[in-house]
């Protein structure tokens, strides 16, 4: 996990979803969100508390809460998205709300979801290879929408494929049992939150 040497395909595909598993559990999972502390970042060897079968000891009931601070591992990047996370979630709301969101959208070849949840609609491409342009999604609200959250960032340790200055337009032509729909680039292994915009 350290930035001095270089990202392997499955450290990448960790990171990647595990930021993504993050977001899609806190955001459809319910009305709260319950983080285990230590969980956030993993552990970099295994927990094992004392017991008969490692002669009662210590040396693995430790949590590494230091991980995260540490300017020279990758931890960085999943504490910056946890914080981000729960920022965009305080600001619209989406454990809060009556709406316990709409899934619109589950293809297990494409291994995208797409559903809303507070007036924001939440997209997740689980494909370890294929990126998706101009990916067709069902919205209800009409009008514009910005991304407001990115796992792909590259201050989450992401590989900044998704423009943040493009806006998403509805067109008034229903899918997937919604009112309107627009086009989205999805790239893989990569979850966005996009709002509209009033």
């Amino acid at each position: 996990m350290s930035c001095l040497s270089p990202l392997t395909p499955v450290i990448d595909r960790g990171i990647s979803l595990h930021k993504m598993i993050r977001l899609l559990t806190q955001s459809l999972g319910g009305e709260g969100w319950l983080n285990f502390i230590g969980n956030e970042f993993g552990h970099p060897e295994w927990l094992d508390f004392p017991r008969a079968g490692n002669d009662s000891s210590y040396h693995y009931a430790r949590r590494q809460f230091n991980l995260c601070n540490d300017e020279l591992l990758r931890y960085k990047w999943l504490n910056k998205f946890d914080q981000a996370m729960n920022t965009t979630e305080e600001k619209y709301k989406w454990l809060t709300t009556n709406d316990n969101g709409y899934v619109s959208w589950k293809h297990e070849e494409d291994k995208v979801i797409v559903f809303e949840r507070a007036g924001c609609v939440f997209i997740f491409n689980f494909h370890g290879t294929k990126s998706f342009p101009d990916y067709k999604i069902g919205v209800e609200q009409p009008g514009k929408y910005k991304i407001v959250l990115d796992s792909d960032e590259e201050q989450f340790g992401g590989h900044k494929r998704l423009d943040h200055n493009v806006d998403y337009f509805t067109f008034p032509e229903g899918y997937c049992g919604r009112r309107n729909s627009m086009m989205v680039y999805i790239p893989s292994r990569v979850a966005l939150v996009l709002a509209p915009v009033y």
